[in-house]
Parts: C-alpha cells; sequence; structure tokens
C-alpha cells in the first residue's frame, strides 16, 4: 500500500496572523519585538517595542509604512490575512528608519503591483537602502497632496526633522486619522490593547512615552512645535503612531505632553537628584540635600546614582523635572564621568529653561564644579543657583549650614514659579 502524503499550509497549521480592526475599514497590522535589548542599539526597552503599521481597506488598498525585519514575519502574515486575496494598490512611506521600512524590498517582491506614496527625500533613501528600481512604481507627493482611494482621500504632510528630514504624516480626511510616523510614540511592546484607552497610560507608559520623545525626538524641539502648529489645524479624532498605543480618546492629554516637551518646559514642578559617587562621600551629601528639601515639605523629590542608572532615563527626568541637583565626585582631574556624560547628553537634546544646583567633592584638587558649571553655561536658559558646594573628601559639619542655605534657595525658587 502506498503512504499518503500530507501537506499542511504554513497559515493553517500555526495561524500566526494577529491583525485587528481599529475602524470600519482601517486595520492594525503591526507586530511587537519583546527580544530587543537595546532600541537603535543604545536605549534599554525591558518593556520591548512596537513596530506599527497599517492597512486601509478601501476601493484601493493602502498600507501605511511597513515593520523591523525581526517582526517581519508576523507582519507579512498581517499584511495577507487583511488583504485577503486582493492585491496591494500603495504602501504609503512616511519614514524611512530602517525599524519602519526595513520590508520594502520584499514587500515589493511579493506585491510587484504596489504604488509606492512617498515624498523625493524618502524616494532617495528607498534607493540608498535597497537595490530595487522604484522609478516605475513611485508617485511622489509634497505638502498638500492627496491621494484618493475612494471612499477615503489622504492628506501628506510633510514633518522635517521630526526626526529624520524625509518625515512625513498622512491625514485621513475622511475619518481624522492621524499617521503620525515617529511623532506621538512610545517605547514598550503593545500587549493585545492596542488602544491608549484600553490601558493604564499614566502609570505604565508615561515614562517610556517620555523617554522615548526626549531621547529620539528630545533635540528636534522646534520642528515638532511647528508640526504641532499644523496639526492644530486638523480635526483629529485618532492619533496612530508607529509605535506604541493608539490614541482615540483624550488626545489633548497627550498633544499637551507633547507641546510642554518640546518647548522645553518642566512637566513637574519638582528637584531632581542626581549624583556620581565613587565610594559613597557624594552619594551622602546627595542624600543630606534631599532630606532638607524634605524637611521644608518638598514632596516632589527623585535621585539617582547616575553609575547605576541609564543615561537616557536620567535625560528623560531633567526635561521632567523643573529643579535639578548635580553633585560629582572629581575624576582625573574632572568631572566623575556618568556625570560628564550626562551633561554632554543634555546639551545635545537641547536641554534648557532649568534651574541647577551644583555639588563638587575631591579630596586633593575639587575641579567637577567649575566644570559642571561652565558646560551648563554653555546651555540655554540655565540658571545656577548660588555658590558651589564644595566638599572635600566627605561633608563635615560646618558645611551643612552651606547645605541648608542652598537648600532654602531651590526652596524659594519652587514657591515662586
Amino acid at each position: 500500500m502506498r503512504k499518503k502524503t500530507y501537506f499542511c499550509s504554513y497559515n493553517l497549521l500555526y495561524n500566526m496572523q494577529n491583525s485587528r480592526l481599529i475602524n470600519q475599514d482601517l486595520y492594525y497590522v503591526g507586530a511587537s519585538d519583546r527580544k530587543l535589548a537595546l532600541f537603535e542599539n543604545i536605549y534599554p526597552i525591558p518593556r520591548g517595542v512596537s513596530y506599527n503599521s497599517y492597512m486601509l481597506m478601501d476601493e484601493k488598498t493602502v498600507l501605511l509604512d511597513t515593520a523591523d525585519a525581526a517582526v517581519g514575519g508576523q507582519f507579512f502574515e498581517n499584511v495577507a490575512a487583511v488583504l485577503n486575496g486582493r492585491k496591494l494598490d500603495y504602501l504609503v512611506v512616511n519614514h524611512m528608519e530602517p525599524d519602519h521600512c526595513a520590508l520594502i524590498e520584499d514587500l515589493l517582491l511579493r506585491y510587484p503591483e504596489v504604488t509606492i506614496v512617498t515624498n523625493a527625500k524618502a524616494a532617495a533613501m528607498i534607493r540608498q537602502f535597497f537595490n530595487v528600481d522604484i522609478d516605475n512604481r513611485l508617485q511622489t507627493v509634497a505638502e498638500g497632496a492627496t491621494l484618493n482611494t475612494g471612499r477615503h482621500t489622504l492628506t501628506f504632510v510633510m514633518a522635517p526633522m521630526v526626526h529624520w528630514p524625509e518625515a512625513m504624516v498622512t491625514y485621513d480626511t475622511t475619518d481624522k486619522v492621524l499617521f503620525s510616523a515617529d511623532a506621538f510614540g512610545t517605547f514598550g511592546a503593545l500587549n493585545g490593547n492596542i488602544f491608549a484607552d484600553e490601558v493604564n497610560f499614566d502609570r505604565d507608559w508615561l515614562d517610556d512615552a517620555r523617554r522615548y520623545y526626549i531621547n529620539i525626538v528630545g533635540k528636534y524641539g522646534v520642528q515638532v512645535q511647528n508640526l504641532l502648529k499644523k496639526a492644530s489645524a486638523l480635526e483629529i479624532k485618532m492619533i496612530c503612531p508607529l509605535h506604541g498605543p493608539i490614541w482615540r480618546e483624550d488626545l489633548g492629554y497627550y498633544i499637551e505632553k507633547h507641546v510642554k516637551w518640546s518647548s522645553y518646559q518642566p512637566e513637574e514642578k519638582g528637584v531632581l537628584i542626581i549624583y556620581g559617587s565613587i565610594y559613597g562621600h557624594t552619594a551622602a551629601a546627595a542624600e543630606k540635600m534631599a532630606s532638607l528639601l524634605a524637611e521644608h515639605g518638598v514632596k516632589g523629590i527623585a535621585m539617582y546614582d547616575a553609575s547605576h542608572t541609564h543615561v537616557s532615563q536620567l535625560v528623560s527626568e531633567c526635561f521632567r523635572y523643573s529643579h535639578v541637583v548635580l553633585a560629582s565626585s572629581t575624576y582625573n582631574a574632572g568631572i566623575f564621568t556618568p556625570i560628564e556624560d550626562l551633561l554632554h547628553d543634555l546639551k545635545a537634546h537641547a536641554w534648557q529653561n532649568r534651574t541647577v544646583a551644583i555639588i563638587e567633592n575631591g579630596t586633593w584638587a575639587a575641579q567637577s564644579g567649575k566644570q559642571m558649571r561652565t558646560l551648563l553655561e554653555e546651555m540655554k536658559n540655565i540658571t545656577i543657583l548660588g555658590e558651589d558646594i564644595s566638599l572635600k573628601s566627605a561633608m563635615k559639619e560646618n558645611q551643612i549650614e552651606d547645605m541648608k542655605f542652598l537648600a532654602n534657595l531651590i526652596v524659594a525658587g519652587l514657591n515662586n514659579e
């Protein structure tokens, strides 16, 4: 008797597709990565990250951005499931960073009839990243250009340097949906709930949203403000970013956060204490400052050891608080390395409009305070309070009054704002 052979498609066997209906004819076809340790190979993401992509099923089908190669299998399963045998008419490329464009060439092989809709700068980058001929399937758009797909009309809005020069956003004038590229994104993998109103955003997502914005986009506050002005002229009922949850409720809350972050204004009135300590003496001084502030009734106090906290979180917290205390040991006749790295990062991210107090330490030649002050003075609208407190090895009893005086200055500043 001949042995029978049975075949089963991969889809039927594993049923990988995990798309989700967003509204009447818009689908989420992205995927999350919980294995990646460092976003852009630099920022720790213990909660992973999502790579969002969207499919509009109208008279014409439109895919808005692709995804990172790490989630390619899931992404293509989702796309195929939503298309359900229909051809893909358009691919809109809003942003050419590889975590959103890595699958373009593979997509063109799978759907050779697709037309790429993007701006001239993005088209040039497609040619740079891939060895693929796009000239005969490219539709170049500029500010205000539109694409009619049947029931929907898409309008394209340029968003240069948010945070790459080719970035644009797409606005669905029919359903009032803004496909915002990297704007309004956040770190964190999606856990089934793809909408911000399905999660406790303040508790579980806000810190990652702040850290994402400050570190990825924060340098380009002026450009973000320009985009926000354009967005304010649109009636927006939903924001679909390329990372993190979709916003369909309380949009004003999230937009206001970005207005504050991009204008370099403190999000909270409070005191952030960051110290760089080698053997614990500088840390003890930072702890004393925290206690003095608490005795004055200051409740918004945060403290970090710069040697044990990733600089991306420190930068994010510096954008969050109105007042910052920097305490650093002297190291190789300079600033203790983690504090020095932080200051360089703050300058690179255009940190400004803050009040700072300085505590230095040095056993034989305290130099960190002077050098911290020099770096801070290179930044915009940084107010340095009083005289730097200078410790020699360890804080002594006669320096407690200096600490109290500096604490009083900080409290007075908090009360006057």
